[in-house]
């Protein structure tokens, strides 16, 4: 009697828990905000209603056999070899039911792929581990990285609401309007995936693919990376917030105007020298928002993985090399080109900050200038 007692409340609270989980995880796909995630949606349900029908035709027949000609009511075998009729009617059922279905799928998919009179052409590159967004002729490109603070990742702290599903500059996009999305790589294969769109396409390196999407609702939407893209795969969120068209051309003027004179003044830090203490403090803040997944917080890398920093020739000895690297990145290797990802104050920054942390202590300090210098 105790056993089964323990046995009903744990069943209870199996019931009780899925039915608490339920609500927060639909069972069924999400129907999206735009009219394609709504085609897509509306597909999915038509072919499940069919797949229902066909399941309930084919287990009551056969149901219907086992029960109506059992052996129990005295049933006889029937004795014949084949019936060509009959397998006539098994082949050409299932082909007529999958054209009816090619119907509706073939119409989704066409318009699913009309990147046609769009209104504005955004080009998407995946990079281990974020994404690069450029508004093509608008003068206005920037990375997105994930804003999870490490903390969080490492159990140190509570999650956030949006865990691993917040980034420092997401993409911004009008309400109302057809976006096109132009989707690449600079490395391996990722894939930009944002359900409520209905979009998720790969990003190849050395290929171009084409999405679009237009969001009436403004607001913000999520997604992440949908394709194994390395360590880092689950730290590639993608978040778009839609803007109302007044607001959206508002926002990018003023981003335009900001990268603007951000590369005005950029120009004139080459003539400034920053303190050790300044660039420490700016390196370490970029080391940890760039470098620190691979290398990690101690510089101790992963072995066998990624190389380590502290006490490394590179970084105690070969100055040249280090700016190099940053710059240009390692054919072949995991580690990219950061000379179109920082600016010229960050890398001298960090370039300094990995010469002198975790008791390197070279002394070097590396100035925005030599960083210019090593472009040329």
């Amino acid at each position: 009697m105790a056993n089964s007692s323990r046995w009903s409340g744990s069943l209870l609270t199996l019931l009780l828990a899925f039915r608490a989980q339920s609500t927060e995880m639909p069972l069924n796909m999400t129907q999206g905000v735009t009219e394609i995630s709504q085609k897509v949606y509306d597909l999915h349900m038509t072919i499940f209603y069919i797949c229902c029908a066909i399941g309930i035709a084919v287990f009551g027949v056969m149901f219907w056999s086992i029960l109506r000609h059992r052996k129990a009511r005295g049933a006889v075998p029937a004795q014949f070899h084949e019936s060509t009729k009959v397998e006539l009617a098994w082949t050409a059922m299932p082909v007529i039911i999958l054209v009816l279905m090619a119907i509706p799928a073939t119409k989704t998919l066409i318009a699913m792929e009309d990147t046609s009179e769009a209104d504005l052409t955004i080009l998407v590159t995946g990079s281990q581990w974020k994404w690069h967004y450029k508004y093509m002729d608008k003068n206005v490109e920037f990375f997105s990285l994930l804003a999870t603070p490490r903390q969080q990742i490492a159990n140190k702290l509570a999650k956030g609401d949006n865990y691993l599903l917040e980034v420092d500059r997401p993409l911004v996009i009008p309400t109302g309007k057809k976006v096109r999305f132009l989707m690449t790589s600079d490395d391996v294969i990722h894939s930009w995936w944002v359900p409520a769109f209905a979009v998720k396409k790969d990003a190849n390196p050395g290929f171009i693919n084409e999405a679009w999407t237009k969001v009436d609702q403004a607001g913000i939407y999520r997604g992440q990376c949908a394709e194994l893209c390395g360590k880092d795969h689950g730290f590639m969120p993608v978040v778009v917030i839609a803007k109302e068209a007044a607001d959206f051309d508002s926002w990018l003027a003023e981003t335009a105007a900001v990268q603007a004179k951000a590369k005005e003044e950029e120009q004139k830090l080459l003539a400034m020298t920053m303190s050790k203490e300044e660039l420490m403090a700016l390196g370490e803040k970029t080391y940890n928002g760039y470098c620190a997944a691979c290398h990690q917080p101690t510089g101790l890398g992963i072995p066998g993985v990624f190389p380590a920093l502290k006490g490394s020739k590179m970084a105690l000895e070969d100055l040249p090399g280090h700016i190099d690297i940053v710059l240009h990145g390692k054919t072949g290797t995991a580690m990219q080109a950061f000379a179109k990802q920082l600016s010229l104050q960050e890398i001298a920054a960090v370039i300094t900050y990995e010469r002198n942390a975790w008791d390197n202590n070279t002394g070097d300090v590396v100035q925005a200038a030599d960083i210019a210098k090593a472009q040329q």
